[in-house]
């Protein structure tokens, strides 16, 4: 994964320029699928086509419960992208460029900078980061390599209830970032009012189902390449399920 070097102060000043409207962009997370660990891309219900863009995956990762990488790929299962790993996974993640888009007028996006796109409403250039927690957790979640954007705990350990209260930190290149927007159910409310995150990159949620979670942020930093692109989104999400009640 690239090394993005975009200064925090810079980054935020931009993002504080953007105004907190609904989350629309794809992202993607991991889910289970047939007791097996799929990638998901899409945004709230939608569940896109996730092989075609096998390409575009730079980078998947597994991870013990000390946090210690163990080898991990992807497999095209059908119409699945599925996880495999040599020994069951505490976490996984994953990291997809998107590359650059560019909207018009009409509402329609063109695979195209603005160089080439010049009457574009807005040209950007997307990277997606996901984490997914699948056994319980010892620690907080640290920061982890090629996670640009990043979504980890504060404090080990997962709330077991639906409506506990979390507190989530959100990374850029590994340190705090003011002006994140969270959305606390991107799968399930992906058009809610994002919040954004505090000075120290600290937000509090409340957990959302007592299932699947998919926590989101979006951050907006600033464009590498100006005659192509206003600005590169980066967009994470950290996913995780809590048990329902025995049957």
């Amino acid at each position: 994964m690239k090394n993005f070097s975009i200064g925090l102060t810079l980054a935020a000043m931009l993002a504080g320029m953007l105004p907190a409207t609904a989350v629309e962009a794809h992202g993607i997370w991991f889910a289970q699928r047939a007791k097996q660990i799929g990638v998901i891309y899409g945004v709230g219900a939608d569940d896109l086509d996730t092989v075609k863009r096998l390409p575009l995956f730079k980078n998947v990762a597994g991870y013990d419960a000390q946090w210690k990488p163990i080898v991990t790929t992807l497999r095209v299962a059908g119409p699945l992208l599925l996880v495999d790993s040599e020994s069951q996974p505490t976490a996984v993640a994953a990291v997809l460029e998107n590359g650059i888009w560019s909207k018009t007028p009409d509402g329609e996006w063109h695979k195209k900078g603005r160089d080439e796109v010049p009457n574009a409403v807005l040209s950007e250039k997307t990277v997606k980061f996901a984490v997914s927690i699948q056994a319980p957790l010892l620690t907080a979640i640290p920061a982890l390599p090629d996670q640009v954007l990043q979504i980890v705990t504060v404090t080990p350990g997962l709330p077991d209830l639906l409506g506990k209260p979390l507190k989530l930190r959100v990374l850029f290149q590994g340190k705090p970032v003011a002006g994140a927007m969270v959305l606390s159910d991107y799968v399930n409310d992906p058009d809610a009012k994002p919040r954004r995150t505090a000075a120290d990159g600290s937000i509090t949620i409340k957990v959302r189902n007592q299932g699947l979670n998919v926590v989101s942020a979006t951050f907006k930093g600033p464009s590498d390449d100006p005659k192509k692109i206003d600005f590169i989104e980066y967009l994470a999400t950290l996913a995780f399920t809590l048990p329902h009640a025995p049957e």
